[in-house]
């Protein structure tokens, strides 16, 4: 059975630490808060443990696991041939939202790498994270700790709904702060490569880096053939309903109204300054935040998803936001949500939908 722990979100409890701990170190699995999403975590060195991950989520062997760690030693301990540079930013940016693909160590198991000889770290910003890790004291591999491709949880409520009779704790620590994965980006090569993009934005990487490549597939209009990171195969993030991502926002409206006169009930994703817009179609919204505050939009993504799902909605229609700053993460998880089913005219809607009437 699974064990539900409350733990103060800024200054966690540390008996509770300690019972979690003690599991980890049992080669147990526990889910903790991050400041992105809950992951699902084992100790990352110890193969077995690993395995009851992939199980508990139903994930694919090949997809690998990103690594947290809670201090620089650490990292020696899972990475090897890291450049000066690298250990410079890492000493700057973390704790933080962003993860380096790095050349694995000897020490960390196939498993947990998705049989790669290289490794995704990041050191996260979250209290109760560290405080697990430190008490731990090993790495600790996490994905999201939902089932795979669904949407990822942002609330221990979320993971429960997936995840309990499966995993042994959960600690629960409220809402996470960001809502969407950390970034990932591939330093193994230069210039690096964005896997993924996250709340650690482009602007910023080149602030560090200089030039950084962003390949098509981070925007989320397709997947990478190999997965050197979570998120960059397979699908991921989705809600169980069909979900169409309206990139064209001058036709939402046409789009909506065409949907609803063939017969189908269709739930509107939008920010708020959107939603006033259909205030007077008599359509069920659900209110992401604001425009002017991507953030926010971000924390309440996924949360979003699975309200689509509890709906008696048939269609989930969401429209696009600035890929500035954590827009670029925020249109990489809808359009990957939505099975890549981008609308840019009316006809497009109908590649992706039947005809309901007929």
């Amino acid at each position: 059975m699974t064990e539900v722990l409350k733990v103060d979100p800024l200054y966690p409890e540390l008996d509770k630490i300690k019972k979690a701990a003690s599991v980890i170190k049992a080669g147990g699995t526990v889910v903790f808060p991050t400041e992105t999403v809950y992951g699902l975590g084992a100790n990352a060195l110890d193969a077995e443990a690993v395995k009851k991950i992939f199980i508990a989520k139903n994930r694919p062997m090949d997809n690998p696991l990103i690594v947290h760690i809670s201090n620089i030693d650490q990292l020696y301990e899972v990475a090897k041939d890291i450049p000066e540079k690298i250990i410079n930013i890492v000493k700057i940016v973390w704790p933080g939202p962003l993860t380096f693909v790095l050349k694995k160590t000897d020490k960390v198991p196939k498993e947990t790498t998705g049989g790669l000889d290289t490794i995704a770290v990041r050191m996260p910003a979250h209290p109760v994270a560290l405080a697990l890790i430190n008490e731990s004291d090993v790495p600790i591999a996490a994905p999201s700790a939902n089932l795979a491709t669904k949407p990822s949880p942002t609330k221990a409520e979320h993971v429960i709904d997936d995840l309990f009779g499966k995993v042994d704790v959960v600690l629960d620590s409220g809402e996470t702060f960001f809502g969407v994965e950390s970034t990932v980006i591939n330093v193994t090569v230069d210039p690096p490569v964005l896997l993924r993009p996250g709340p650690f934005s482009v602007e910023e990487l080149e602030r560090i880096f200089g030039k950084i490549i962003i390949p098509e597939q981070a925007k989320g209009t397709g997947e990478f053939s190999v997965a050197l990171a979570p998120g960059m195969k397979y699908k991921h993030y989705a809600p169980t309903k069909k979900f169409l991502v309206v990139e064209n926002r001058g036709i939402l409206r046409d789009v909506i109204k065409e949907l609803r006169e063939k017969g189908y009930r269709v739930v509107f994703l939008c920010a708020h300054e959107v939603c006033k817009q259909f205030q007077e179609e008599k359509i069920e919204i659900i209110e992401l935040g604001s425009e002017n505050n991507l953030y926010e939009i971000s924390r309440n993504l996924f949360d979003s998803f699975r309200k689509l799902d509890k709906s008696n909605a048939d269609i989930g229609i969401i429209h696009s936001v600035s890929e500035r700053g954590i827009g670029l993460a925020i249109m990489n998880r809808t359009r990957k949500a939505s099975g890549f089913s981008s609308i840019y005219s009316i006809e497009d809607v109908w590649k992706y939908v039947g005809n309901k009437t007929q």
